[in-house]
């Protein structure tokens, strides 16, 4: 366990076993942090630390991490703290992985820099289809726990990172489907089936990226194992 302080943010991660580097993002919307890979259908973690150097983080004022609250935040921001994090572990290209709004933050990475980016797993990615309310109500939440520990922020600026955040009408948030469609990373798609996790949005994914692959059934089961194992073939398929 450390922490990293770049610019205002100190973000805290775990750093587990050796070898080419995987980025782990976590599931729990604004709370995303590493602990929540404990209640998903497997723990990347313990799958994979004996072949990789999986790192797995807490974003900004979830879990372990902190930082400044501004109306200038939103997706852009998380990109930047990702990315100041495997420059600091000098991790210049990556797999990442990553759960429920480690979608969109992947999207962001590969926009970003995408030569670094050797390939993307998104397990059951957040996206839009006649929910925002449901994305409005949990950014609330997250901010209505943590807002006494930010008096730099006033509600007109929630409110603006809240509009970063969920506004538009963009598929995953921040980025379109034509931008999908520019993506040469790999892909491995698993997919949603709930509110907050369409089953349109990791098929719009699929269809849209032109090196996708999508497994259906993966939460339980025989299906579970065959996905665990089909992640594992496809990090190892592209790892340089």
């Amino acid at each position: 366990m450390a922490n990293f302080v770049h610019g205002s943010a100190d973000i805290h991660y775990d750093d587990h076993g050796s070898g080419f580097p995987l980025l782990l993002i976590a599931p729990g919307g604004m709370r995303s942090a590493a602990s929540f890979w404990e209640q998903t259908p497997w723990n990347p973690i313990s799958q994979l630390a004996d072949r990789y150097r999986v790192i797995a983080m807490d974003q900004r004022n979830a879990g372990r991490s902190s930082a400044p609250v501004s109306a200038g935040d939103g997706w852009a921001t998380y990109t930047v703290d990702q990315l100041a994090l495997m420059d600091h572990l000098g991790c210049e290209r990556f797999h990442v992985a990553g759960m429920c709004i480690g979608g969109p933050y992947i999207m962001g990475l590969i926009q970003a820099a995408p030569e670094r980016v050797a390939s993307a797993t998104l397990f059951q990615t957040i996206g839009l289809d006649g929910n925002r309310d449901a994305f409005y109500a949990m950014f609330d939440d997250w901010a209505t726990a943590i807002r006494d520990a930010h008096p730099e922020a006033d509600d007109a600026a929630w409110e603006q990172f809240r509009s970063n955040m969920y506004d538009g009408e963009n598929f995953l948030f921040n980025v379109d489907r034509d931008f999908v469609a520019t993506v040469q990373t790999p892909l491995l798609v698993l997919a949603g089936s709930d509110l907050y996790h369409p089953e349109s949005s990791s098929r719009i994914v699929h269809e849209a990226a032109p090196n996708s692959t999508l497994i259906e059934d993966w939460m339980e089961g025989d299906a579970r194992t065959a996905a665990m194992d089909q992640f594992a073939a496809f990090l190892a398929a592209q790892t340089p």
